[in-house]
């Protein structure tokens, strides 16, 4: 496992649990993973043809996500929208 962390500092990655076996704080980004991997890599990943069509992919989805995805929990607004009228 400490091999592992290595490669991890080398890439510039860090882990994001805040202590050991606490996997409450991973909750909101593993729905948010499983949520992108559903809608968007699962259906497409054959048309991928390298890593940096899967990353700028990747990108293009996280802004569609955080200011166009339609939620219901948000009553039926962008995330944008849902903003403006809690704000206004």
């Amino acid at each position: 496992m400490l091999s592992f962390k290595h490669g991890w500092k080398n890439h510039g990655i860090s882990q994001s649990r805040s202590c050991k076996g606490n996997f409450l704080d991973d909750g909101l980004m593993e729905g948010f993973f499983g949520i992108l991997k559903r809608e968007m890599f699962y259906v497409f990943e054959k048309q991928f043809k390298n890593i940096n069509e899967l990353e700028d992919a990747i990108r293009v989805y996280i802004k569609y996500y955080n200011q166009k995805r339609i939620n219901i929990k948000l009553k039926g607004l962008t995330p944008i929208e849902y903003r403006q009228l809690v704000l206004s």
